[in-house]
This record gives structure tokens, sequence and C-alpha cells, in this order.
């Protein structure tokens, strides 16, 4: 199994419509929070807008997709004549419409959130640069039947309109995972160098193996020095620190399993020492893996 989809997997997510958004003129949308197993996204199909943080503006356009891993506040701006007004929600069978007051709509946004159902899809999201940004080309095949289904859902909103559209929506996400020629940081499930993704997908495979600088390097056919080079280049982290997130991810996984022990599941992702093991996965995740085990299994029961 590739990448990509190994890690959706272990994720467990899943994705939720909350509100179209058909906006003209000078619009505002405010968009709360949300929780620690949680990450908004916004599609736009059509016209511009604004995402503005709490620390940055960041302009998107028609075929633009964004996902914020950090859940913080934020705003949809749309710009256009007079004053700023507040946008109008008007309830559906299968998510809510966000007009403007007046005037005909522009600007067409899809607007959600990714749910994880484990400790795995939690660290994922820690993984990915935040904001991600995704500009998918307007001619783009793929994107343009997504855009298509949704549109055409959101008018039917219908029997299964909710599970058809929060379908195409988790495809998006891994469209967006996959994408490697970002403006900026890319995300380690997309890094454009072949010879580094290759390392990455070997601590993937195996991630209990012993994973030597020396032996990564190996595996990317680099030398030590380059391979250090272009593991911080493409990935933003160090890259010590990226194999213990995989690990981790892993680790959170096999947890739920009750029939291995603490020590079992260590050994599997490389720790001989199960206290070693119990110092990373706390860092990572702030629990004990016993008590991260338990969480999960009182869910699951």
């Amino acid at each position: 199994m590739d990448a990509i989809s190994y890690v959706i997997g272990l994720a467990r997510l899943r994705a939720s419509v909350d509100k179209r958004c058909l906006l003209a003129g000078a619009t505002e949308m405010k968009v709360p929070a949300y929780g620690d197993a949680e990450a908004a996204f916004h599609f736009v199909l059509g016209g511009e807008c604004v995402l503005e943080l709490p620390d940055r503006q960041v302009p998107l356009r028609a075929g633009d997709a964004v996902l914020l891993a950090g859940r913080p506040p934020h705003l949809i701006r749309t710009a256009g004549p007079g004053p700023v007004r507040s946008s109008v929600e008007t309830p559906g069978t299968a998510f809510d419409t966000i007009h403007s007051p007046s005037g005909q709509a522009v600007t067409d946004i899809f607007c959600g959130h990714y749910s994880v159902g484990s400790g795995s899809g939690v660290l994922l999201l820690r993984s990915l640069p935040d904001p991600l940004v995704v500009s998918f080309d307007a001619a783009d095949e793929s994107v343009r039947t997504l855009a298509a289904l949704l549109r055409a859902e959101a008018l039917a909103d219908g029997a299964g309109t909710a599970a058809v559209v929060d379908a195409v929506c988790a495809a998006l996400l891994a469209m967006m995972l996959r994408r490697g020629d970002l403006p900026g940081v890319a995300p380690w499930t997309a890094v454009a160098d072949r010879r580094i993704a290759t390392a990455i997908a070997a601590v993937l495979d195996d991630p209990g193996a012993d994973w030597t600088l020396d032996r990564l390097a190996a595996t990317a056919s680099m030398s030590r020095a380059t391979f250090v080079r272009h593991f911080g280049k493409h990935t933003r982290t160090t890259v010590a620190a990226f194999v213990v997130s995989l690990r981790m991810m892993v680790a959170a996984d096999l947890l739920t399993d009750p029939e291995l022990t603490v020590a079992a599941v260590a050994g599997r992702v490389g720790y001989h020492s199960e206290s070693a093991f119990t110092r990373a996965f706390r860092e990572a995740t702030g629990v004990t893996p016993g008590r991260y085990r338990r969480t999960q299994i009182a869910r699951q029961g």
C-alpha cells in the first residue's frame, strides 16, 4: 500500500461538509475553532476570497484547497463595493448554505472539517504544514470532476447527499497530500525528491528497523551529508524527529490491540527499551502508552 493510503487508513479519517458558501460583494464569514482531533478545510470552486488567520492572510482563488491542521478560529472574506456585511445562513438537508445579503454570488466555497478517530490521525495532522494550501490546475480533470459532483449534489440536496459530498471531500484530502509542487512547504507525504520519498516509504514499511542516518542515506542513494541537507529542505524537519514521528503514528495504532503488550508495541516500532518508548510516546501525544491504550479501548467498548 502507498504511504498516503496507509496513513489515511491509520488516521481513521472522516470528512464532513459543514456549509456551502455563495458569496458576493464585501462579505465576512466567521469560522470557529475546531477540536483537537479535527481540522478545518475550504475548497474554492469559483471566484476569490481571503483566508484571514490570527497571524496572516492567505489569498485563495478557484481551484485552491486549504487545510488548517492547527484548528484556529478564522475568517473568510470576499472583496467588493460597499461596507463589509455578515453572511446569512439558510438551513439545508445535508448542510447549510451561506449567502451574502445581496448580489449575485461570485465566490463558491465548500467548507467543512476532517475528523480523525485515532491518535495516529492526530499525529498525522500535527505533521502537516499549517496551513496547507494546494492550488489545483483549473484544467485538472480530477478536480473538475470533484467540483461538478459537489455542485450537483448540493443542488439535489436529497437522500445520500451528505454521504456523497463527504466522500468527495475525503478524496480531496488524499489529492492534497500527494501534491509535491506546492508554493512553500509541501507535506511530507508529497516530497518531490524521489530519493527522499523512497527513504520515507522504507520507514513506513518497516518502522521497527534500525534506521540509522547511514542506512537511510543508503536507501536514498545519497551521501549522508547530502541526504541530511535534502531531507531538511523538503520536509522542514530533522531525520531523527521525522522517524520518531512516523514510529509514533504506527505505535498509536498498534496500542489499540489489547493482545499486544506495551513492550511488544515498543519492539515493533524500533525501541528495545520500554521506558525509552514510553518517554517518546508521551512527548508526542501527552500521555503514556498505557493511558492512551485504556482510553482508546474504552471508546471502542
